[in-house]
C-alpha cells in the first residue's frame, strides 16, 4: 500500500473546504439559537436545549439516510455513468417530503406525551412543546435540501452546499433576531419566535440549493430535472438498503448525545443550560472532521469507482488521520481557552462551572471521537454500513448510554460524570471501526 503524501491530504482537504465552512454554519446556527435564546434566560435556554436535541435528532436519522446518496452518486460518477445520477435524486426527493410531512404529523401527536413519559422539567416543559412543535415545520424543507447536497457532494462539487448553509446561517440569525425579540414590527415570540426562525431558514436554502442545480449547467448532464418521475421501487431499495444501516449508525451516535441531554433535562434549568453549552461548544470542533469524513467517503466512492482499490485505501487512511489529528489541536484548545469560549454564552458562575467541569470531559474524548467518524466515512465510500451500525449500537448503546444512565439516574452523580459514558463509547467505536476499515480495505487489494 503506497503511503500517506502531502497530496493526499491536500485533495481531501480542498474537497472538505467548503463542507468544513458547510458544517461549522450548521453547528453556527444551533449557537446562534442558543445565543439568542440565552439572552430570555435560563428556562428558554434549556428549552432550546432539550427542543433541539430532540429535533437533532430526528435530522441525524434523516441525514444518515441520504448520506447515502454520496457513496452511490460518487461511484456511478467514477464510473462515468452521469445520466443515471437524475433517477436517483429524483427517487429521493419523493421519498423526502413524504417523510417530512409523517414527521410533522407524528412529532404534532406526540410529543407531549414523549416529555411526560421522559420527565422534562415542567418548569419549562411548555416552551419545548413550542419550540418543537415549531421547528418541525421545516423538515420536509430540510430533507429535501440533504437530496441535493448529497448528490453535488458525489459528483465533487461541494462549492454549493458551503454558499447555501452560509446563507442559512444569516438568515437564521437575522430572523431570530426578529422574531424572539420582536423586531423589525414583528411580534416577540421568544422560544416560538427561534423555533418558527429555523423553519422559515430550513425551507429558503432548499430552495437556494435546488435554483442553483437547476441553473447552473454543471448538473445538465446529470438530468435530474428532465422529468417528472414515479416511484421507482428499485431505486428506492437500493437507498434504503444502503441508507438504513447509515441512518441507525449516525442516530446511534447522536442518540446518545440526545438522550443524555434529554436525561439532564429532568435535572432542572439551569444543569440543562450547561450541558447545552457544552454540547453546542464540541458541536463545532466536530463539525471539521465530520466534513473531511464526508470528503473521504467521496474520494474512496470515486477511486473505487475506477477500479483503484490501492487508491481508495490510501484516502481511507488518509481522512482517518486528519480527523484524528484536527481533533488532537481542537482538545488541547479546550483544555486551554474553554472559560474564555464559556463567558460567551452566560454570566451565570454556576452554569459556567458546570460547564468548565463538561468540557474538560470532552477535551479526553476528542481524539478518539475524530477517529471514528473518518473510519465509519471512509467505511460509508466502501458502501460498508451493516457492521459499523452494529459496531455503533454496541459501543453507544450497549456500553455507553447504561453507563451514564447509572451514573445519572441510580448515583445521581453531577453531569460530567454522566459523561463519562461518551468517552468510553466513543473509544470502542474508534477501535472497532479502525479495525474494520483495516480488514475492507484489505480485501479490496
Amino acid at each position: 500500500m503506497q503511503k500517506i503524501t502531502f497530496n493526499n491530504i491536500t485533495s481531501i482537504l480542498k474537497l472538505a473546504s467548503p463542507l468544513i465552512a458547510n458544517n461549522l454554519a450548521i453547528a453556527g446556527i444551533q449557537v446562534t439559537d442558543a445565543l439568542m435564546a440565552g439572552q430570555l434566560g435560563p428556562k428558554e435556554l434549556a428549552a432550546v436545549a432539550v427542543g433541539g436535541s430532540i429535533w437533532f435528532l430526528i435530522f441525524q436519522a434523516y441525514n444518515g439516510m441520504m448520506m447515502a446518496m454520496s457513496p452511490i452518486v460518487a461511484r456511478l460518477f467514477g464510473e462515468k455513468k452521469e445520466q443515471l445520477i437524475g433517477r436517483y435524486s429524483r427517487q429521493a426527493c419523493l421519498m423526502s417530503f413524504f417523510i417530512g410531512v409523517i414527521v410533522i404529523l407524528l412529532i404534532k401527536q406526540f410529543i407531549t406525551i414523549l416529555l411526560e413519559a421522559v420527565g422534562i422539567d415542567i418548569e419549562f416543559r411548555h416552551l419545548v412543546i413550542e419550540f418543537t412543535t415549531t421547528i418541525i415545520y421545516g423538515a420536509p424543507g430540510i430533507f429535501l435540501f440533504l437530496v441535493f447536497r448529497y448528490t453535488t457532494e458525489g459528483i465533487g462539487f461541494t462549492r454549493p452546499v458551503m454558499y447555501s448553509s452560509v446563507l442559512a446561517l444569516i438568515l437564521n440569525i437575522l430572523l431570530n433576531y426578529t422574531f424572539i425579540f420582536g423586531n423589525f414590527g414583528a411580534p416577540k415570540l421568544g422560544v416560538l419566535g427561534c423555533g418558527l426562525a429555523s423553519a422559515i431558514s430550513m425551507w429558503l436554502v432548499f430552495f437556494y440549493l435546488s435554483c442553483y442545480v437547476f441553473m447552473n449547467p454543471r448538473y445538465k448532464k446529470l438530468k435530474i430535472f428532465e422529468k417528472a418521475t414515479a416511484f421507482r421501487l428499485t431505486i428506492m431499495r437500493e437507498i434504503l438498503k444502503l441508507g438504513i444501516p447509515i441512518s441507525i449508525s449516525v442516530t446511534a451516535e447522536a442518540g446518545l448525545f440526545s438522550a443524555v441531554s434529554i436525561m439532564i433535562g429532568t435535572l432542572g434549568a439551569i444543569i440543562t443550560s450547561a450541558n447545552q453549552i457544552a454540547l453546542n461548544v464540541i458541536t463545532v470542533t466536530f463539525m471539521i472532521p465530520l466534513a473531511i469524513s464526508a470528503a473521504t467517503t467521496v474520494k474512496v466512492g470515486q477511486s473505487l469507482g475506477k477500479s483503484d482499490n490501492n487508491q481508495a485505501r490510501v484516502y481511507a487512511y488518509t481522512g482517518v488521520f486528519i480527523c484524528g489529528l484536527f481533533m488532537l489541536i481542537s482538545s488541547c484548545l479546550l483544555l486551554l481557552i474553554r472559560g474564555e469560549i464559556i463567558d460567551l454564552y452566560t454570566n451565570n458562575k454556576f452554569i459556567k462551572d458546570m460547564a468548565m467541569n463538561l468540557l474538560l470531559v470532552a477535551a479526553i474524548f476528542q481524539i478518539v471521537d475524530g477517529i471514528q467518524i473518518g473510519a465509519a466515512g471512509a467505511l460509508r465510500g466502501y458502501k460498508d454500513t451493516k457492521v459499523p451500525m452494529i459496531i455503533n449500537l454496541f459501543s453507544y448503546w450497549v456500553l455507553a448510554f447504561p453507563l451514564s444512565y447509572v451514573l445519572g439516574k441510580v448515583y445521581k452523580l453531577p453531569p460530567s460524570f454522566i459523561w463519562c459514558g461518551f468517552v468510553l463509547g466513543l473509544s470502542v467505536a474508534a477501535i472497532l471501526l479502525t479495525n474494520r476499515l483495516n480488514n475492507v480495505s484489505a480485501s479490496h487489494q
